[in-house]
């Protein structure tokens, strides 16, 4: 124990920081960090050096991700097998290792090397919710506490009234991060206008949407953000009591929150008389089981409750009868993270960001057909064009932009000519799309839009509570619809009857998420009317991609090497040696093998 202590003491000459975000972990993060230990322990420099695991940097498609400091050298994919030879050129003799290091970490001379601020991917980004992911230990109080962490709980409680928190937030401009873009500080007022006693504070960190993962790399990298943030919306509101709503699939998640909800109790910033005031909260963490419906606040509080997750008709809303009918406030991971650093910082500052109706910063998990995919966060008002072209890094392999999906299952597409549109709820909205939690998905041009639609729609089908029958029913009547028109079954009446049965979900489902499920098809139909006509009259899916109405063909650059004929499972291919082979139709199933094994790239898809 004594050893400990003193070791504590000591200055370290280096800091290692490796990501421990769930997409590094599972590329072999912890095994890089066994390796470091080992490696410095061997070179007796342990106490010279400290290896530090972070939450998520945002480059997810890097990972394993490294950064030594006090150079800045970002190490990429790194595998135990290089920490040897980093150990012993870069921390003993001081040599960074250059063939290691991520691209754009080098100058073209190759010679010096940037921050990770410097980087194209990161350049355009305002860090406010994701400030100390990737920077701090989530598992270590101290560590948050030195980069501000609780001074604006601390400021609150002793120097503000509740009054006054909510004005703060109202004057910020924030508006609720997980899909409806309701003002925050409005939400606040409405539940402490609430007389009970008793009420309660709600995180809903259920982030069901396909590709979707900014609320679990709040969590896992930044956890005390969320108690401090939950903590002073309890004091603004009058609760006494706090549930997070977390998904079961998100381990690393659960394990770090409730690591620091320990150690917040530990340190007296949980429970009884916090900050040597009258007021006292508690946080406690409810599992969820995975249903995307739980998401919608009134079923996630039902799930709360022990009961199956399904939506209520409001009102009564929430702040008027919530979890077990106690007048409850709820918001999402993001919209929490914000929190401090508006009480700190001020309204004005965080106002400053963005646009007139969307303030502040967004995060988003840009996925899909892009260089850079991960985590960033933009000021509000940032073009499309920017998020893909500059921080993602464009499409890969030449291929051109076609759409990007915002909003998930309840979001719609943006189509290649829209690429200019302003990231803001506003704009989201007048083009039929919507911000959503914040999944940034893109396409290229091997994409099918009405094949995006049916995925999404499948999604929503699965994911259906049943409650209410234009969602349970109306659903997999869309579905149907859209399998047929893939297998060139269709009519342009059944394109007619789809858009219009569209728009009767939307306007009788129970919840938000029944109400929203129609919008990838009518998003997709909106600007690419012409793919489902395609697959309707012409019996082709224009994009390749849709089974049925494929064709392999080959062509003259056939070499007659036989090695299609070989590899096909159903015997569909014929010709003799060194002369065109011939593909019958009649006899394919359009399995693609032949392609794929193809030297003389002679088949092609139509």
């Amino acid at each position: 124990m004594e050893n400990k202590m003193i070791r504590s003491h000591y200055m370290f000459r280096s800091h290692i920081l490796v990501c421990g975000g769930t997409g590094c972990t599972s590329s072999g993060s912890q095994k890089v960090i066994d390796a470091l230990n080992s490696e410095l322990a061997e070179n007796n420099l342990q106490d010279e050096v400290k290896v530090v695991m972070t939450g998520c940097f945002g480059l997810c498609a890097l990972g394993p991700i490294m950064i030594v400091y006090p150079e800045g050298a970002f190490y990429s994919r790194v595998e135990p097998s290089m920490i040897p030879e980093i150990v012993s050129e870069h921390i003993i003799k001081g040599r960074v290792v250059k063939k290691y290091l991520y691209t754009e970490s080098t100058d073209e001379n190759g010679v010096e090397h940037d921050s990770l601020n410097d980087t194209a991917f990161y350049k355009k980004q305002k860090r406010v919710a994701l400030r100390n992911c990737g920077v701090i230990n989530p598992e270590n109080i101290d560590e948050y506490i030195a980069y501000d962490g609780y001074e604006a709980l601390g400021k609150v409680l002793t120097s503000m009234t509740p009054a006054e928190v909510i004005q703060c937030i109202k004057d910020s401009g924030l508006r609720g991060r997980g899909g409806a873009g309701f003002p925050t500080g409005l939400k606040w007022d409405f539940a402490s206008r609430n007389k009970s006693k008793i009420k309660y504070v709600c995180c809903n960190a259920d982030e069901g949407d396909p590709g979707a993962f900014m609320d679990r790399s709040v969590l896992e990298g930044d956890p005390h953000a969320i108690i401090e943030a939950m903590s002073i919306a309890a004091y603004a509101v009058g609760a006494c009591r706090g549930f997070v709503y977390i998904r079961a699939e998100y381990p690393i998640a659960v394990h770090r929150l409730q690591i620091a909800i320990n150690q917040a109790k530990e340190y007296g910033l949980l429970g009884d008389n916090i900050f040597g005031t009258d007021f006292c909260f508690d946080i406690e963490i409810r599992l969820g089981a995975g249903a995307f419906v739980c998401g919608e606040e009134t079923a996630l509080m039902t799930s709360i409750e022990g009961n199956r997750g399904e939506p209520r008709p409001r009102p009564p809303f929430p702040s008027d009868k919530g979890i077990f009918s106690i007048p409850t406030m709820n918001n999402n991971v993001e919209t929490y993270a914000n929190i401090p650093q508006i009480i700190l910082k001020g309204a004005d500052w965080f106002a400053s960001m963005g646009t007139e109706n969307s303030k502040g910063t967004k995060v988003f998990a840009l996925g899909g057909k892009i260089n850079h995919t991960g985590l960033v966060e933009i000021p509000m008002g940032t073009t499309l064009r920017e998020v893909i072209e500059e921080i993602g890094g464009g499409i890969p392999n030449g291929k051109k932009f076609k759409a990007a999906q915002t909003g998930g299952p309840s979001g719609g597409c943006i189509p290649a000519s829209l690429i200019d549109t302003h990231i803001d709820y506003d704009s989201l909205a007048a083009i039929g799309s919507m911000m959503g939690s914040g999944g940034l998905i893109v396409m290229d041009e091997d994409n099918c839009m009405v094949d995006i639609a049916k995925f999404f729609l499948e999604f929503t089908v699965d994911e259906s509570c049943g409650k209410c029958t234009p969602c349970r029913v109306g659903t997999k009547r869309l579905l149907e619809y859209l399998d047929k028109i893939t297998s060139g079954k269709a009519t342009m009446q059944d394109l007619d009857d789809l858009e219009e049965l569209c728009y009767y979900i939307k306007d009788n489902a129970l919840c938000g998420l029944g109400q929203t499920a129609p919008n990838p098809i009518l998003s997709t139909l909106k600007y690419f009317r012409d793919e489902y006509v395609a697959h309707i009259v012409d019996k082709k899916c224009p994009a390749g991609v849709c089974k049925s109405l494929l064709q392999y063909k080959i062509t003259d650059a056939c070499k007659g090497c036989t090695l299609c004929a070989r590899k096909c499972p159903v015997n569909a291919i014929s010709g003799a040696v060194k002369e065109k082979h011939v593909i019958d139709p009649a006899k394919c199933i359009k399995c693609g093998v032949c392609m794929s094994n193809c030297k003389f790239n002679a088949i092609i898809k139509e």
